[in-house]
């Protein structure tokens, strides 16, 4: 199998899928009104609600639902062999991710730029109201944990990418200055600015981090678990059109330019997938992945597919800042399509590595040698990068290691793998970075809606002091699992908790959906995926807290199983107050 052919077949499907189901939606299902103003302009408020040109609030959107999820997820799957993973991203991106992005966008919209806790309060009950803002808060705070775990393990020990990173600062400030107080409405002109910077900051990167100069920017791991935490927390109580927004729509031109070059490098080189299409791992006992194919698959390819993390952007930061109703097919489903082009890159570079090289990569070399295979190419490859790849577990090195694998194939550039490598790097930790920023942020709007109920002060947007108090608290919480933790003991509860996420936003679409639509029928669009996911999610969990968590006989695996449980409890009853509220509303309506 030639990956040319992955990424025609998964462009088709996408491009259908977006012309047709999508539309399908949109005058059927939802029924856009581009005459109902939306939030950015009913509260506006310079702060957060704030009217956003559609291609910007695309890249901000787009930069914050793209976090390690479709890098990473779909690296460290590749051990089941290419074909679950593709076929995973297909269909759960066409029928279960746009879906639930654009219905949870559009019902945040309609309910003045809600949070998903406010949506499940509304439309379903109290209970389940009170029950979702706790899930999403303990779910969000795992997630930022393992997505800025990813980053510290990308940007440990290397000043290149440090640097690139965190000229994005800066540039962001300059940029939304420049097209909000000198120059505004000149989105082109910033555009260009912004992006000759970030190219800019890219390219000096290299000759910097071998200065004197550059030894500033050399981190390590507990400096980095640090400094992280410190950025989200400035990034969430800043005004959103000052850097968030800005940062992430310049962010988003590096990720779809880079994903543009490497889909170039595939055309130009069309590599053999070396991975099988499956492998004897998906009956279980996988080195990476101890579990069967399903339901592990579904949980390792999470935001490549879909994401309870997407919900908690399209009820946070984006219905804040869209102009119209009408722009968010392009912005909401758009945006998961792309990212699930994302994942199909992703899966395509580690499966372009022989299946020894892959492993090598993956695993200690304890771990490796009991599998029976050799290293074919690995050590030519960490020659070239200058690099020690072997053993380098958690999937963004042998992502970058396959992505400069096919770029160098290029004719005439195969001195440059080295550099391919590194670039390869930084684009990954400012893949992942977006999301962290835009995800504290959104933690803390939570936080205030939940303390509010007993502090009405605090729910305040103006109020300065329960801003800052409560983005310090997500940002410690969040920032202490990084410090404390590794991948494999983040990573396996991260995914389940993002996947039960998604399940209870897909129940609280179904239920939005049931209310507002004129056929019983179309909350099937939801609910499908919706069960498909909460049993999914359900049985990983369970495995995790038997097989993964509990033989560790370690107090953070007891704490991991019990936190798991009552994860998992909270989902539950978010499922039966839906099952209740859907039935009050099928009997009114029969």
């Amino acid at each position: 199998m030639h990956a040319l052919n992955l990424i025609v077949i998964s462009l088709l499907v996408f491009a259908l899928a977006y012309r047709f189901y999508a539309k399908f939606i949109i005058t059927k299902v939802l029924v856009f009104n581009n005459k109902r103003p939306t939030p950015a302009h009913t509260f506006q408020d310079g702060k957060d609600y704030h009217p956003t040109n559609k291609y910007v609030l695309f890249g901000h959107h787009f930069a914050a639902i793209s976090g390690a999820g479709p890098l990473v997820g779909p690296v460290l799957a590749a051990q089941f062999g290419f074909l679950p993973g593709f076929l995973w991203i297909l269909i759960g991106a066409v029928l279960g991710g746009a879906v639930h992005d654009m219905v949870i966008l559009f019902a945040s919209v309609r309910m003045k730029g809600q949070s998903l806790t406010r949506l499940a309060r509304k439309h379903i009950s109290p209970a389940a109201g009170f029950a979702t803002g706790f899930a999403i808060l303990f779910i969000i705070i795992t997630a930022l944990a393992g997505l800025a775990l990813v980053v510290v393990n990308a940007l440990s020990e290397s000043s290149w990418a440090t640097f690139t990173i965190a000229m994005t600062i800066p540039i962001a400030l300059l940029i939304a200055l420049y097209m909000y107080k000198l120059r505004p409405g000149k989105i082109v002109e910033a555009s260009l600015i912004g992006v000759t910077l970030v190219v800019f900051g890219v390219i000096i990167g290299e000759p910097l981090s071998k200065t004197a100069f550059g030894s500033y920017f050399l981190l390590s791991k507990p400096a980095l678990s640090i400094i992280l935490p410190v950025y989200g927390f400035i990034a969430s109580i800043l005004p959103v059109w000052l850097l968030l927004c800005p940062r992430d729509y310049l962010s988003s031109y590096m990720k779809i330019g880079t994903i543009l070059l490497l889909i170039l490098g595939i055309v130009c080189v069309n590599p053999v997938i070396q991975m099988p299409a499956v492998t004897t791992f998906i009956h279980g006992g996988g080195p990476i992945i101890p579990g069967k194919v399903w339901p592990f698959v579904c949980i390792t390819i999470a935001c490549g597919a879909i994401s309870g993390f997407h919900s908690l952007v399209a009820s946070g930061t984006t219905p804040k800042m869209i102009n119209n109703e009408s722009e968010i097919r392009f912005i909401a489903f758009g945006s998961m399509l792309v990212e699930a082009v994302v994942s199909i890159m992703a899966l395509i570079a580690a499966t372009v590595l022989l299946p020894g090289d892959y492993f090598a990569i993956n695993l200690s070399p304890e771990a490796f040698s009991k599998l029976g295979l050799q290293a074919t190419h690995l050590s030519e490859i960490e020659r070239m990068t200058g690099e020690t790849l072997t053993g380098r577990s958690g999937g963004a090195v042998s992502l970058a290691a396959g992505m400069s694998v096919i770029l160098s194939s290029i004719k005439g550039l195969k001195h440059l793998m080295g550099y391919w490598y590194h670039f390869a790097i930084m684009f990954e930790a400012l893949f992942i970075l977006t999301t962290v920023d835009t995800g504290t942020r959104v933690a803390r709007y939570i936080l205030q809606e939940l303390v509010k109920f007993a502090k009405p002060r605090w729910g305040r947007n103006n109020w300065m002091p329960g801003i800052i108090i409560s983005s310090a608290t997500i940002s410690f919480l969040w920032g202490y699992l990084v410090y404390n933790g590794d991948i494999s003991t983040i990573w396996p509860m991260f995914g389940v908790a993002n996947q039960l996420l998604a399940t209870l936003a897909l129940f609280i679409g179904t239920i939005f959906i049931l209310k507002h639509s004129k056929k019983l029928s179309y909350c099937l669009i939801t609910l499908l995926p919706g069960v498909f996911m909460f049993v999914t999610t359900f049985i990983a969990d369970i495995d995790n807290i038997v097989n993964n968590y509990l033989p560790k006989h370690t107090i953070r695996g007891n704490l991991n199983a019990g936190l798991s449980i009552v994860m998992l409890i909270l989902v539950i009853v978010i499922f039966l107050e839906s099952l209740k509220k859907g039935r009050i509303l099928l009997l009114k309506k029969i």
